[in-house]
């Protein structure tokens, strides 16, 4: 049962690879583009962007359609090979990481963090220490107190008991440092060497924790954007397995923080929470992005946009876009940044519109009773097989842009669906629970 479940995986991210993703090579600077001109791009709305980056301090840009570079561009001294910081947006990196050393059988993020860092690793008592685990460290909510003088501190003097884990979500580095340590207790290995060995090599990139935090070059960013837009798949090669861990990580993690799942944030929920603010706020992240977005987000507006539906990475590298002392996850620039996207395209073409793939867009997803599949153009065909490969649900002969699957008879799991819609076949994962 479980081999067929990853062969589906495979089978499914294969067919999206081939069909609509370009990878670099692994070794060279050779990267394969699209002019903009083919996107219905036009040039002086692509140098307003560039203007509004420049002027909101930013050292690099790039935009992927489908792994192809349309626009990359570098401002002031900043170069193709400069180093810079990821800040946070490394965060996403070492949840990807934490799931190829579950899946390796090197730890489970259910179990307590002191069995990999020791009883003893905070200040809490003992029974409410072992509450936590790493999932915890994953989706903020540890429980430990985040008001304090150094959030870097990672001593168990540091880490006092503010709330039982899983009851408060609270954006706090010291719990997210520690996954690193997890990662090196777990695997016997440095976290640079895992790394190393687990993603930089296979997929060409380059790059250093140093002190937690991830330094490398854009190009390095919107590689690792594009193994996240082909689940974990580059070029072939499957470097992270466990599609549930992979869905898990990418949509909400928990109810507290809709917007977050497994260190990634997440656009197109109804709430969202922000850093150093314990308020709820109605309505989504980044509302002018597309809702499927999904992210990487780090201090001063370092960041990793990856968008499905279009086929889009986006990397921006930089210092803060509202000047010093830029907030920790500072989403107004990238709403800003979005504005500016959305108006690149001023003469869409016939070609373009056969060319690239229709929006599809499902919901809800998780599904408890049903699932609503809508696409920008006609579907035409849709298949639902479950984790073992055994079709579930066979639709064809269709013409209508929306459809409705009904999940409450189906039993709880995770399934994946093949959508036909205007000439081009989609793999979308989908969640059933109860």
């Amino acid at each position: 049962m479980r081999f067929a479940f990853f062969f589906l995986l495979l089978f499914a991210a294969k067919i999206t690879a081939q069909n609509t993703l370009y990878f670099p090579p692994v070794v060279g600077n050779t990267w394969a583009g699209t002019p903009p001109a083919e996107l219905g791009f036009c040039p002086e709305r692509v140098d307003s962007l560039y203007q509004f980056l420049a002027e909101n301090n930013t050292k690099s840009f790039i935009l992927l359609q489908d792994g192809k570079i349309v626009l990359e561009k570098y401002f002031g001294t900043f170069t193709r090979d400069s180093f810079w910081y990821w800040a946070s947006a490394g965060k996403s990196l070492t949840a990807f990481l934490v799931g190829q050393a579950q899946e390796e059988g090197l730890l489970d993020i259910h179990a307590p963090t002191s069995t990999y860092l020791g009883a003893g690793w905070t200040a809490c008592p003992p029974d409410k220490e072992l509450l936590i685990t790493p999932w915890h460290h994953l989706t903020m909510t540890s429980g430990l107190e985040d008001v304090t003088l150094d959030d870097n501190c990672t001593d168990p003097a540091c880490l006092q008991y503010k709330a039982d884990a899983g009851a408060r979500w609270a954006y706090y580095n010291a719990p997210y440092r520690l996954l690193h340590d997890v990662i090196e207790a777990a695997a016997g290995q440095t976290i640079n060497l895992f790394t190393k060995t687990r993603v930089f090599d296979p997929t060409g990139m380059k790059g250093l924790w140093i002190d937690h935090v991830m330094y490398g070059r854009a190009r390095d960013m919107a590689r690792f954007g594009l193994l996240a837009l082909a689940n974990g798949v580059w070029n072939g090669d499957t470097l992270l397995h466990d599609p549930q861990y992979f869905f898990d990580m990418t949509h909400p993690s928990q109810d507290l923080n809709k917007s977050y799942g497994y260190l990634w944030w997440l656009n197109g929920q109804t709430t969202f929470m922000l850093p150093d603010v314990p308020f709820v706020f109605p309505g989504k992240l980044i509302p002018n992005a597309p809702d499927d977005l999904f992210a990487a987000l780090g201090k001063n507006d370092q960041k990793i946009h990856v968008v499905p539906s279009k086929g889009w990475v986006v990397v921006r590298q930089g210092e803060a876009a509202g000047g010093p002392n830029g907030n920790l996850v500072p989403v107004v620039f990238d709403n800003q940044m979005w504005a500016r996207l959305n108006m690149l395209v001023c003469n869409p073409t016939a070609v373009q519109e056969t060319a690239h793939k229709p929006a599809i867009t499902i919901q809800p997803n998780p599904a408890g009773e049903a699932w609503t599949i809508s696409a920008t153009a006609p579907i035409e065909r849709l298949e639902l097989y479950n984790s073992a490969g055994q079709p579930a649900v066979i639709r064809a002969g269709l013409s209508d842009y929306a459809h409705r699957i009904e999940a409450a008879d189906l039993p709880t799991g995770v399934y994946f669906l093949k959508i036909w819609s205007g000439g081009s076949l989609q793999v979308h994962s989908l969640l059933r629970q109860d």
